[in-house]
């Protein structure tokens, strides 16, 4: 067998294990939709949910409010984004630890995972290292807490840097932060973002950061549809997918939603699928929040028919 075959396989076995481990069966490797329905008695898809991230429709909750709203809208799991009200972060005690992990625990609230905000682009070698030991704290919290993975961010270019020097500090650093969160059951989730957000980019990171622990985190982006178009670009990392996606506004003209929700049916996505929006804050936010949720049950639906 290949490497490349090697690596693909590894991620979706370790996948597969975190899913497991939240309550998700996952099969990979299967010939077609109707073994998978045969295997589940249900259709491709079924396995996906739907959630929240805080930023920035929950980013003034505190952590009673969010699980109370998301209980509320039958958004039943959800990111949580550093530097919000829910205030979960890594200078958490262990006491303080384990009321977070048993609060989630008594809730029907999922915690999908944590949202940091490190980055690993940097030519300064200092704010590399430090960006990597921040990011170690946050695993270790997200272990403690229950969680199964930390997003991070690629993220930029720098002026008199080469890209392909970007591209592979950050691959590097990916997998010496994947071989860190494997000692602790979590996955590295790269978020498609920032001068690194064009697919092609993040695949050539990928290829670096060739870590079962690292894998993407779909960000819909307007990039998304450049080049070959969205089917394309998500051919192009759906092997790498981790336990959570990103999406906007469900209701947005400028994003093709219902093709992305029928290309994750298709490849039978086991994860999350989460709603992260800062363009604009409703007025009535649990309102907004159950029309996105049920939008998103249609276009399911709609995908799966």
């Amino acid at each position: 067998m290949s490497s490349g075959h090697t690596k693909i396989s590894r991620r979706r076995f370790l996948a597969a294990g975190t899913q497991a481990a939240a309550g998700i069966v996952a099969v990979s490797g299967l010939a077609s939709c109707s073994v998978v329905q045969r295997t589940f008695g249900g259709r491709a898809g079924s396995k996906m949910k739907f959630g929240l991230v805080t930023y920035k429709w929950g980013a003034d909750w505190d952590l009673a409010t969010l699980l109370r709203n998301c209980e509320a809208t039958n958004m039943l799991g959800v990111e949580l984004r550093t530097t919000h009200a829910h205030g979960v972060e890594p200078s958490l005690s262990t006491e303080q630890r384990s009321e977070v992990k048993k609060r989630f625990a008594d809730s029907p609230v999922t915690l999908a995972g944590l949202g940091s905000n490190e980055r690993f682009d940097s030519p300064d070698a200092a704010e590399l290292a430090k960006a990597i030991e921040a990011t170690k704290r946050f695993l270790k919290l997200s272990s403690d807490i229950g969680s199964s993975g930390v997003k991070v961010k690629p993220n930029d270019f720098h002026e008199g840097v080469p890209r392909e020097k970007t591209i592979e500090q950050i691959g590097k650093s990916l997998n010496k932060l994947g071989r860190f969160a494997g000692s602790y059951g979590q996955q590295v989730r790269v978020e498609v973002h920032g001068q690194c957000r064009k697919l092609p980019t993040i695949k050539a990171i990928i290829d670096v950061a060739d870590h079962p622990n690292v894998v993407v985190c779909w960000n819909s982006n307007n990039d998304d549809l450049s080049g070959g178009g969205l089917e394309y670009n998500f051919n192009l990392i759906k092997d790498h997918f981790g336990g959570t996606a990103h999406v906007h506004s469900l209701d947005s003209t400028n994003y093709p939603y219902r093709q992305l929700i029928g290309l994750f049916v298709k490849m039978d996505y086991a994860g999350w699928i989460l709603l992260e929006e800062g363009r604009h804050i409703p007025q009535d936010r649990i309102k907004a929040i159950n029309e996105q949720r049920m939008l998103f049950e249609k276009m399911l639906a709609e995908a799966q028919a």
